[in-house]
């Protein structure tokens, strides 16, 4: 008989969040998630937070913490949080220590790659925002997704 692997959702840590509905992307860049884990993080990492049909937060989830100018990023691992929480919908995140919120090309053809992804999946990418100190930017706003 051969053994096989049961997959389970768990919660690590519960994080208290303000208001627990993403309705701006201001709403998104002064969250507690965001002043957590990247506002004064050392090198770049990148969150996807998981968000039912209204916009609330069901769960996030740090996919990769990189060096100080990258992260790796792959859809699988972008989009299996957020199949197993039910997502209907995620914002993207990740900041960048240099203090530039500008994307690079990397920035601009991985968030493609995971648009199209979601599309595949059915899973909507509401925005893409990059952290810099306390500058943003954000795909959404500048027609990007």
């Amino acid at each position: 008989m051969k053994n096989i692997k049961k997959v389970e959702l768990y919660v690590k840590e519960n994080i208290p969040v303000g208001n627990d509905k993403f309705s701006t992307i201001e709403s998104v860049v002064d969250s507690e998630i965001v002043e957590k884990e990247l506002r004064h993080c050392d090198r770049e990492k990148f969150i996807v937070l998981h968000l039912n049909i209204k916009n609330k937060i069901l769960s996030y989830e740090v996919v990769s913490t990189g060096s100080l100018t990258a992260s790796i990023v792959h859809p699988r691992e972008v989009y299996k949080g957020a199949i197993l929480a039910n997502a209907a919908r995620v914002i993207l995140l990740h900041n960048h220590p240099s203090g530039d919120p500008e994307p690079s090309q990397d920035d601009k053809d991985i968030t493609r790659r995971l648009n199209q992804a979601g599309k595949l999946l059915g899973i909507n990418v509401l925005d893409h925002i990059i952290i810099a100190g306390n500058k943003y930017y954000s795909f959404s706003q500048h027609n990007l997704l």
